[in-house]
């Protein structure tokens, strides 16, 4: 009787990616990204702004010692932008200027970011960021290329195929429901915002040793004002490490309670962006104050 075809992985095999000195994984989002690795699919992360979605990109790409390339989709981002751009105007401009064959159309073909990341000799972690920014469509426009890793270019008929599969990773702040027919060639998962304990971790990546007390006083005021309701804008953990660093720099004062009151909590504008949230947390705290003005009494 024949072996089956396939050899199980290791655990050191299969777990590849277990985070960095820089970057805070939870165990469920190793496995996410090893998964994705294993079956050679695209990892679609979804979670709320601020969970590191973006930057895990750059985390992966490091432990693994690949290139990153970024590919920042706008919504009038088309999926043909990703694969290549035809230079019609600088064909244009040679041709009325007389600077080079005009004839040679390859010359005005400009490889997009997962055409670069298929002709790359090296395996390479490709970022598509922010999907759901484009035109609904998008996703699906992308399906057969990132299916087969090779696309045409209409203008030469040339073939472009991919020397090796990238690790592609693919996020989204959904602001738009993905086609199903993308998401079943994905491994998904969200990123849930990190907890207390996973936030003291994170905090101490960025600022080790950071004194005990300062760290208590500003998780408790954050946390408080994530739980605040009715905030359009709740804050995030980037906006938490800005605030710790602009705390740091000034030597001001926390209080002693995790209040929300607008003008007891320092530098309010680090953590809230938006004037209405600011006006949200004044009316729970009956203590008017404006987002400009807020904390600036707390200096040492």
């Amino acid at each position: 009787m024949n072996e089956p075809a396939y050899r199980p992985l290791s655990d050191a095999e299969f777990r590849r990616f277990r985070g960095t000195d820089g970057y805070v994984a939870s165990r469920a989002l190793q496995d996410a990204v090893n998964v994705a690795l294993a079956l050679e699919r695209p990892l679609l992360l979804k979670g709320e702004p601020g969970t590191g979605k973006t930057l895990l990109a750059h985390h992966i790409a490091r432990a693994l010692g690949l290139e990153l390339i970024v590919w920042n989709v706008k919504s009038t981002t088309k999926a043909r932008d990703g694969l290549y751009v035809y230079d019609t105007v600088q064909r244009l401009n040679d041709a009325r200027f007389g600077d080079g064959d005009v004839r040679d159309i390859r010359r005005y073909i400009k490889l997009g970011p997962l055409g670069r990341a298929f002709v790359s000799p090296q395996r390479v972690v490709l970022l598509i960021d922010e999907v759901d920014k484009a035109d609904i469509e998008f996703p699906n426009d992308l399906l057969q290329e990132l299916d087969e890793m090779r696309f045409v270019v209409v203008e030469t008929g040339d073939e472009v195929k991919a020397r090796e599969r990238p690790v592609v990773v693919v996020t989204s702040n959904a602001e738009k429901e993905l086609p199903d027919a993308f998401l079943r060639r994905c491994v998904f998962h969200y990123i849930d915002f990190p907890d207390e304990a996973q936030m003291r971790a994170i905090v101490d990546v960025h600022f080790p040793g950071l004194p005990e007390a300062l760290l208590a006083r500003a998780l408790q005021v954050f946390f408080a004002l994530r739980g605040v309701p009715g905030l359009r804008k709740r804050p995030s953990t980037s906006e938490l490490l800005d605030w710790i660093r602009v705390l740091l720099a000034s030597g001001a004062r926390l209080p002693d309670e995790g209040t929300v009151a607008p003008d007891r909590v320092p530098f309010l504008g680090a953590l809230i962006k938006l004037q209405e949230d600011v006006d949200t947390l004044a009316r729970r705290s009956s203590r008017p104050a404006d987002v400009r003005t807020a904390g600036r009494r707390y200096f040492r």
